[in-house]
Protein backbone atom coordinates (compact mmCIF):
# COMPACT_ATOMS: atom_id res chain seq x y z
CA UNK A 1 0.00 0.00 0.00
CA UNK A 2 2.84 2.42 0.83
CA UNK A 3 4.42 1.65 -2.53
CA UNK A 4 1.17 2.60 -4.29
CA UNK A 5 0.89 5.86 -2.36
CA UNK A 6 4.55 6.63 -2.99
CA UNK A 7 4.21 6.04 -6.75
CA UNK A 8 1.13 8.34 -6.84
CA UNK A 9 3.11 11.06 -5.04
CA UNK A 10 5.94 10.74 -7.54
CA UNK A 11 3.51 10.96 -10.48
CA UNK A 12 1.83 13.97 -8.83
CA UNK A 13 5.19 15.69 -8.30
CA UNK A 14 6.19 14.95 -11.90
CA UNK A 15 2.94 16.50 -13.18
CA UNK A 16 3.44 19.59 -11.00
CA UNK A 17 7.04 19.95 -12.20
CA UNK A 18 5.98 19.65 -15.85
CA UNK A 19 3.21 22.22 -15.29
CA UNK A 20 5.67 24.64 -13.68
CA UNK A 21 8.10 24.12 -16.54
CA UNK A 22 5.34 24.81 -19.09
CA UNK A 23 4.28 27.96 -17.25
CA UNK A 24 7.88 29.17 -17.05
CA UNK A 25 8.36 28.48 -20.76
CA UNK A 26 5.22 30.47 -21.67
CA UNK A 27 6.26 33.37 -19.45
CA UNK A 28 9.74 33.40 -21.01
CA UNK A 29 8.15 33.40 -24.47
CA UNK A 30 5.91 36.33 -23.55
CA UNK A 31 8.87 38.26 -22.11
CA UNK A 32 10.90 37.70 -25.28
CA UNK A 33 7.98 38.73 -27.49
CA UNK A 34 7.41 41.94 -25.55
CA UNK A 35 11.11 42.78 -25.54
CA UNK A 36 11.38 42.24 -29.29
CA UNK A 37 8.10 44.04 -29.98
CA UNK A 38 8.98 47.24 -28.12
CA UNK A 39 12.74 47.23 -28.63
CA UNK A 40 12.46 49.84 -31.38
CA UNK A 41 10.70 52.23 -28.98
CA UNK A 42 13.78 52.33 -26.76
CA UNK A 43 15.99 53.60 -29.52
CA UNK A 44 17.00 57.27 -29.21
CA UNK A 45 15.07 59.74 -31.34
CA UNK A 46 18.31 61.06 -32.89
CA UNK A 47 19.97 58.10 -34.57
CA UNK A 48 23.61 57.63 -33.78
CA UNK A 49 25.99 55.92 -36.20
CA UNK A 50 25.95 52.74 -34.12
CA UNK A 51 22.14 52.32 -34.21
CA UNK A 52 20.23 50.81 -37.05
CA UNK A 53 17.39 53.05 -38.30
CA UNK A 54 13.82 51.81 -38.13
CA UNK A 55 12.57 50.13 -41.23
CA UNK A 56 9.74 51.76 -43.17
CA UNK A 57 6.97 49.57 -41.80
CA UNK A 58 7.99 50.14 -38.18
CA UNK A 59 8.21 53.86 -38.79
CA UNK A 60 4.79 53.87 -40.45
CA UNK A 61 3.39 51.93 -37.50
CA UNK A 62 4.85 54.42 -35.03
CA UNK A 63 3.48 57.34 -37.05
CA UNK A 64 0.10 55.66 -37.28
CA UNK A 65 -0.02 55.07 -33.53
CA UNK A 66 1.07 58.65 -32.83
CA UNK A 67 -1.61 59.95 -35.19
CA UNK A 68 -4.24 57.80 -33.51
CA UNK A 69 -3.19 59.00 -30.06
CA UNK A 70 -3.33 62.63 -31.19
CA UNK A 71 -6.81 62.17 -32.70
CA UNK A 72 -8.12 60.45 -29.58
CA UNK A 73 -6.50 63.00 -27.29
CA UNK A 74 -7.79 65.86 -29.45
CA UNK A 75 -11.31 64.45 -29.39
CA UNK A 76 -11.12 63.89 -25.66
CA UNK A 77 -9.88 67.42 -25.04
CA UNK A 78 -12.63 68.87 -27.20
CA UNK A 79 -15.23 66.83 -25.31
CA UNK A 80 -13.78 67.94 -21.95
CA UNK A 81 -13.83 71.59 -23.03
CA UNK A 82 -17.42 71.22 -24.23
CA UNK A 83 -18.37 69.61 -20.93
CA UNK A 84 -16.68 72.39 -18.96
CA UNK A 85 -18.59 74.98 -21.01
CA UNK A 86 -21.89 73.18 -20.40
CA UNK A 87 -21.17 72.91 -16.68
CA UNK A 88 -20.37 76.63 -16.48
CA UNK A 89 -23.66 77.43 -18.25
CA UNK A 90 -25.50 75.15 -15.86
CA UNK A 91 -23.78 76.82 -12.89
CA UNK A 92 -24.89 80.25 -14.14
CA UNK A 93 -28.45 78.98 -14.66
CA UNK A 94 -28.56 77.46 -11.17
CA UNK A 95 -27.20 80.68 -9.66
CA UNK A 96 -29.87 82.74 -11.45
CA UNK A 97 -32.60 80.29 -10.39
CA UNK A 98 -31.33 80.41 -6.80
CA UNK A 99 -31.62 84.20 -6.80
CA UNK A 100 -35.12 83.99 -8.31
CA UNK A 101 -36.23 81.51 -5.64
CA UNK A 102 -34.84 83.79 -2.92
CA UNK A 103 -36.82 86.72 -4.36
CA UNK A 104 -39.98 84.56 -4.50
CA UNK A 105 -39.52 83.44 -0.89
CA UNK A 106 -38.99 87.04 0.20
CA UNK A 107 -42.17 88.07 -1.65
CA UNK A 108 -44.15 85.24 -0.02
CA UNK A 109 -42.81 86.24 3.41
CA UNK A 110 -43.93 89.86 2.86
CA UNK A 111 -47.33 88.67 1.62
CA UNK A 112 -47.68 86.41 4.66
CA UNK A 113 -46.88 89.29 7.03
CA UNK A 114 -49.38 91.54 5.26
CA UNK A 115 -52.04 88.80 5.50
CA UNK A 116 -51.35 88.36 9.23
CA UNK A 117 -51.66 92.12 9.81
CA UNK A 118 -54.93 92.21 7.87
CA UNK A 119 -56.24 89.23 9.84
CA UNK A 120 -55.36 90.94 13.15
CA UNK A 121 -57.08 94.13 12.05
CA UNK A 122 -60.21 92.22 11.03
CA UNK A 123 -60.17 90.26 14.31
CA UNK A 124 -59.79 93.51 16.30
CA UNK A 125 -62.68 95.14 14.39
CA UNK A 126 -64.90 92.09 14.88
CA UNK A 127 -64.07 92.15 18.60
CA UNK A 128 -64.97 95.85 18.83
CA UNK A 129 -68.24 95.24 16.97
CA UNK A 130 -69.05 92.35 19.24
CA UNK A 131 -68.47 94.52 22.35
CA UNK A 132 -70.57 97.24 20.89
CA UNK A 133 -73.37 94.79 20.09
CA UNK A 134 -73.16 93.27 23.59
CA UNK A 135 -73.30 96.80 25.08
CA UNK A 136 -76.42 97.62 23.09
CA UNK A 137 -78.11 94.42 24.20
CA UNK A 138 -77.32 95.00 27.84
CA UNK A 139 -78.63 98.53 27.84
Amino acid sequence: MNATIRSEEIESNTEVDSDLAAVSEVEAGIRDFVRNDIAYLRRPSVPSPETVPLDATAEATVNSVNSLIQRVAGTSLAEIEKLISELESLRDLLHAEGQRVQREISGYAQLSQAAMKSTRMIADNVTQWKRAADGLRNS
